[in-house]
């Protein structure tokens, strides 16, 4: 479609840090940002933005995603029997322990977007081949590039809460507009550098009526026109509480998240989804600040395309 090329070129950021570059708009949060940052709490509240990783999470098997599952290798049962040996004897002075695994897709709770995550025409973030992930992983952008970013000033943009809803309609596409005014309203800026929450109230919602529809439905989210607003900003993220971040059905015909195409293959921007932001919004709303601490690095996962994470907000 002629406006996703044209978007992709007009902000496109290939290059801007080098044509070896694999962190993206991660770039643009700088040592001194990072200091500042740090002055921002002010009661030591620490916030958790990670929805639970357990059994009843929001996968139902679409696009080969399920909820996590979790195995005990040994338990308390197994030491208060007398099961657990070390090299065939019970282990000294009454030692016993706990062990488990987990199976799970990387991205199916709170998650960031790798930079490997989506192609467009053969292509990743900034021109590297889609042909270099393979079934080894990411040879090119992998999230373990990102393993000591994502960490500064965050920003909660509480748009459910400006337009006086709990929850924005399903289809509802969040325009340059709703961003300027939830910021003029709360009285919080944008900058250079930010990772930017952006709440719709959509997982909140789910998880009181049922994850039926959530994984890739309708849903609320930011609109593909907001492509030149988020490249002027020069945000380092953008992370909401949906599935996709961007509003569902896509607004483009014959199209499947435009804005991932524009905004992380050309601009380089980390996107996160299903941010736990309702315990967050409430703090905000109390004591008026939308500025805190975000420290949310992803794992560092050599080769893989995404990274789940416990995000905290601290205030």
């Amino acid at each position: 479609m002629a406006i996703i090329d044209e978007y992709a070129q007009k902000y496109r950021n290939w290059g801007r840090w080098g044509s070896d570059d694999q962190r993206g708009t991660a770039n643009y949060v700088t040592a001194e940002m990072i200091l500042g940052a740090l002055q921002l709490p002010k009661k030591g509240r620490v916030i958790s933005l990670a929805m639970p990783f357990d059994a009843s999470g929001p996968q139902t098997g679409r696009f080969g995603r399920i909820n996590p599952v979790r195995q005990m290798l040994a338990t308390g049962t197994d030491h208060a029997e007398g099961r657990q040996l070390f090299e065939g004897k019970p282990f000294p002075h009454g030692f016993g322990y706990a062990d488990d695994t987990l199976f799970m897709p990387i991205q199916c709770g709170t998650q960031w977007d790798g930079l490997s995550h989506i192609f467009h025409d053969g292509k990743m973030w900034n021109g590297y081949e889609a042909s270099d992930v393979t079934a080894a992983g990411a040879s090119r952008n992998g999230i373990e590039k990102l393993k000591e970013s994502l960490t500064g000033r965050g920003v909660l943009l509480d748009v459910a809460r400006y337009k006086g809803v709990d929850c924005l309609d399903r289809g509802y596409g969040i325009t340059i507009e709703d961003l300027d005014g939830t910021a003029r309203k709360q009285g919080v800026e944008v900058r250079e550098g930010d990772i930017l929450l952006v709440r719709t109230g959509e997982l909140g919602r789910c998880q009181v009526e049922g994850w039926d529809g959530f994984a890739g439905g309708d849903a609320p989210g930011v609109s593909f026109y907001t492509a030149p607003w988020i490249h002027e900003r020069k945000i380092a993220a953008l992370a909401t509480d949906t599935w996709g971040v961007e509003v569902r059905p896509n607004e483009l015909p014959n199209s499947f998240q435009p804005l991932h195409i524009v905004a992380l293959v050309n601009g380089g921007l980390l996107l996160g989804e299903m941010f736990a932001l309702d315990e967050l919004a409430e703090a905000c709303a109390e004591d008026g600040t939308y500025e805190f601490l975000l420290v949310a690095p992803p794992l560092p996962l050599t080769g893989a395309v995404g990274s789940p994470l416990n995000p905290v907000a601290i205030k």
